[in-house]
C-alpha cells in the first residue's frame, strides 16, 4: 500500500507542478478558443491541461517501475506498456484537437486505433463472467471488438461529461478511488497477481485527477481539453478491461458459493463494478445520442442538453451542480463496492436507498421556493424572504395595499425574459448597459 500511495503522490505532484507552465504555454500557443453557445464560462480559458496529466502518468509509471514490489507488475505483465502506448496516441490526438479542432470522425478513428494498439500488446478481454452460465471464453475477434467498444464508450462518456469546472476530473477521481479499493482487495486479500495492473492504473489515475483539480475547480484557470478527458477515459477503461477480462472470477469463489454467485446478478461484482464506475457518464452519453438522433442531428453535434446543463437550468449554481454530480458518482461507485464486501447486509441496501432519497431532494431543491414567515425573515438568507411591493405615490410610507401585494406575488411567479446585452427590450425597456448588465442609469438631479 505504501508503494501505491507513493506512486499516487508522485503522479499528483508532477501533474500539479506542470499545470501552471502548461497554462502559460497554452496561452502563448493560442489554445484559447472563443466561448461557444453551449459553454457556461464567461471568459476564454486556455486548454491543453492534458499535457500535464500525461506527464504525470509517465512519472507515476516510471516511479512504480523502480519500486521493489510494483516492479513485479512490469516484469510479469505487458499491460503497463500497452496502456502507455495507447495513452500516448490518444493524448497526441487530443493535443491536436485542442489546438486545431479535429473532426469528430477522425477522433473516433484515433480512439479505435489506440484501443487496437493496447489489444495488440495484450491488454484485452479474454473471458466474461456471465451470471447463470459461468465464465465464457471469448475468441480473439470477440475479445478485440469488445475491448475496442469499451474503450471508445468510456472515452466519449468522460469527454461528454466534461462540461463544468472540475466535473470530469472529480467524477473520474471518485470512480477510480472506488475501483482502487476493489482491485486492491482482489490483489491483496485473494492473492491474485493478475489484479495488480488494474490497481496500479487506478492509483495513477487518482493522482492525475488530484493534481489537476486545484487548477480546474470553479472558476477554472485551465481546462483539461480533449487531451485530458480522452486520456483519463482511456486509463479508466484500461483498468476495467484488466480486472474484468484478465482475472478469472472462478478464483474468487469456490464450491456452492460460486454457483450461488452465478445465479445472483447483484452480487456478481466482477462484471458490475467496471460498469458502475462509468454509470453517470455513460447515462449522459446514451441520453445525448438519443436526443440528438431524435432531433435529426449528428450524435457528435454539441448541445446544452447534458445532465450538468439541466442542473443549471433547474436553478443550481455552478458549484452545487458539480457537487451533486459528485454525490451521485460516489453513491453508485461506493455502493457497489460496499455490496461486494458484504452482499448479505440489508443495512447497505437501506443506506443506498436512503442516500438516493437525499440525492433526489437535493436535485429538486430549486423547484421549491419556500418562503419564511414574516417574523423569521431576519434570520434567513434574502432568497427566502417575501418580496415587498413598492408603495403607491402619495401613500403613507410603509403602507401596502392587498392588491399591490397580490400583484407583486403574481409578478414573482411570471417567467421573466432576459434582455440581451445591447439590445432594446421594446417600448419602455431601455437597452442593457454592457458594463453593468442592469440597464441605463437614471440621471436624477441632486437636490
Amino acid at each position: 500500500m505504501r508503494e501505491y500511495l507513493l506512486t499516487l503522490c508522485v503522479t499528483a505532484a508532477v501533474t500539479y507542478l506542470l499545470t501552471g507552465p502548461v497554462r502559460k504555454f497554452a496561452i502563448v500557443a493560442g489554445a484559447m478558443p472563443e466561448i461557444r453557445a453551449r459553454d457556461v464560462h464567461r471568459e476564454p480559458t486556455p486548454r491543453l491541461g492534458g499535457i500535464a496529466m500525461f506527464f504525470g502518468l509517465c512519472a507515476g509509471l516510471l516511479v512504480a517501475d523502480h519500486l521493489a514490489n510494483l516492479n513485479q507488475v512490469f516484469e510479469k505483465s505487458n499491460e503497463p506498456r500497452a496502456l502507455l502506448s495507447g495513452a500516448a496516441l490518444i493524448w497526441l490526438i487530443g493535443v491536436l484537437d485542442d489546438k486545431f479542432e479535429i473532426d469528430a470522425l477522425i477522433k473516433l478513428g484515433a480512439q479505435m486505433i489506440a484501443a487496437g494498439v493496447m489489444v495488440m500488446q495484450g491488454l484485452t478481454i479474454l473471458w466474461l463472467p456471465i451470471p447463470g452460465v459461468g465464465t465464457v471464453a471469448l475468441t480473439q475477434w470477440q475479445g478485440t471488438l469488445l475491448t475496442v467498444a469499451l474503450v471508445v464508450i468510456t472515452i466519449n462518456a468522460v469527454n461528454f461529461v466534461d462540461g463544468l469546472d472540475g466535473l470530469a476530473a472529480g467524477m473520474v477521481c471518485i470512480a477510480s478511488a472506488a475501483f482502487f479499493m476493489y482491485a486492491y482487495r482482489i490483489w491483496y486479500s485473494y492473492g491474485i497477481e493478475a489484479a495488480a495492473p488494474a490497481t496500479l492504473f487506478a492509483a495513477v489515475l487518482m493522482g492525475m485527477c488530484v493534481g489537476f483539480l486545484p487548477h480546474n475547480m470553479h472558476p477554472a484557470r485551465i481546462f483539461m481539453g480533449d487531451s485530458g478527458s480522452m486520456l483519463i477515459g482511456l486509463v479508466l477503461a484500461a483498468g476495467a478491461i484488466s480486472i474484468t477480462g484478465q482475472v478469472d472470477p472462478d478464483n474468487l469463489f469456490g464450491g456452492s458459493e460460486r454457483s450461488a454467485v452465478h445465479q445472483m446478478v447483484p452480487v456478481y461484482i466482477p462484471l458490475l463494478m467496471p460498469l458502475t464506475i462509468i454509470a453517470i457518464p455513460a447515462a449522459d452519453l446514451i441520453l445525448a445520442i438519443v436526443r440528438r438522433t431524435w432531433r435529426g442531428q449528428s450524435p457528435f453535434a454539441a448541445d446544452r442538453g447534458h445532465l450538468h446543463h439541466r442542473l443549471l437550468e433547474i436553478g443550481h449554481s455552478h458549484s452545487r451542480a458539480v457537487l451533486i454530480m459528485y454525490f451521485w458518482s460516489a453513491l453508485i461507485a461506493f455502493g457497489a463496492l460496499a455490496y461486494s464486501v458484504n452482499s448479505a447486509s440489508m443495512w447497505i441496501v437501506l443506506g443506498v436507498v436512503g442516500l438516493s432519497a437525499v440525492g433526489l431532494v437535493l436535485l429538486l431543491l430549486p423547484r421549491f421556493t419556500p418562503r419564511a414567515p414574516r417574523w423569521a425573515e431576519a434570520f434567513v438568507p434574502p432568497r427566502y424572504r417575501r418580496r415587498r411591493a413598492a408603495p403607491a405615490p402619495g401613500a403613507a410610507e410603509g403602507a401596502v395595499s392587498a392588491e399591490d401585494a397580490a400583484s407583486a406575488e403574481a409578478a414573482d411567479d411570471e417567467p421573466r425574459t432576459p434582455v440581451p446585452v445591447g439590445v432594446s427590450g421594446g417600448p419602455g425597456v431601455p437597452g442593457v448597459n454592457g458594463a453593468t448588465a442592469l440597464g441605463a442609469r437614471s440621471r436624477v438631479p441632486r437636490g
